[in-house]
């Protein structure tokens, strides 16, 4: 992967899948249970879309216990990330790790994205395993102006998905990702407004 980390970032993000780990026991953050497994298809699955997250303003829709956006806050502690999500025992415990990451760039708000109300708009909205190209753009076009864009981390390429696209949005790109050791496709679907 071409993410470069330092050694601070590269410890933040051993102890954040430490941190899974350790309240995924007790609060079924993830059907992953192993460790190892957690930073394959966890951490190294959510920094594999790092090159895309080119502006400072960024929102992680259901984000569950902080996919991707948590270690994408570690590795871009100039950009401030929203992570939100439902269920109060995930955002609980992303405000734990936050605390103990020491990572001042990250917000975490419980809330249903539809119902999440914003200052200003955000720059992406940022989406891995939250719901299809379709659902995720209506939930979530108000949380964009016309400069923003979408990032959805999908599996096989979506064509079925992208066909439902509405014409006011518009698909810039789909972007095969290489996830060392992860058994399956990934891929990152770039969508603006029209």
């Amino acid at each position: 992967m071409t993410v470069a980390v330092d050694a601070h970032q590269h410890q933040q993000l051993i102890e954040f899948v430490c941190l899974m780990h350790k309240w995924n026991k007790a609060y079924n953050l993830t059907s992953v249970r192993d460790p190892e497994q957690m930073v394959v298809k966890h951490l190294l699955d959510s920094l594999s879309v790092a090159p895309a997250i080119d502006a400072d303003h960024v929102i992680d829709v259901g984000t569950g216990p902080g996919l991707p956006g948590m270690p994408l806050a570690i590795i871009n502690p100039q950009v401030n990330f929203t992570l939100l999500d439902s269920l109060g025992k995930r955002v609980r415990f992303m405000k734990q790790c936050a605390y103990e990451l020491k990572l001042n760039n990250v917000t975490c708000v419980h809330s249903r994205v539809e119902e999440h109300q914003i200052p200003r708009p955000y720059a992406i909205v940022l989406s891995r395993a939250f719901a299809s190209l379709k659902d995720m753009l209506h939930w979530c076009e108000h949380l964009v102006d016309s400069e923003g864009k979408f990032l959805a981390l999908k599996g096989q390429f979506p064509q079925s998905e992208i066909d439902e696209v509405s014409s006011h949005f518009r698909v810039e790109s789909v972007t095969a990702l290489k996830v060392p050791d992860l058994v399956g496709e990934r891929h990152l679907v770039t969508i603006r407004k029209v």
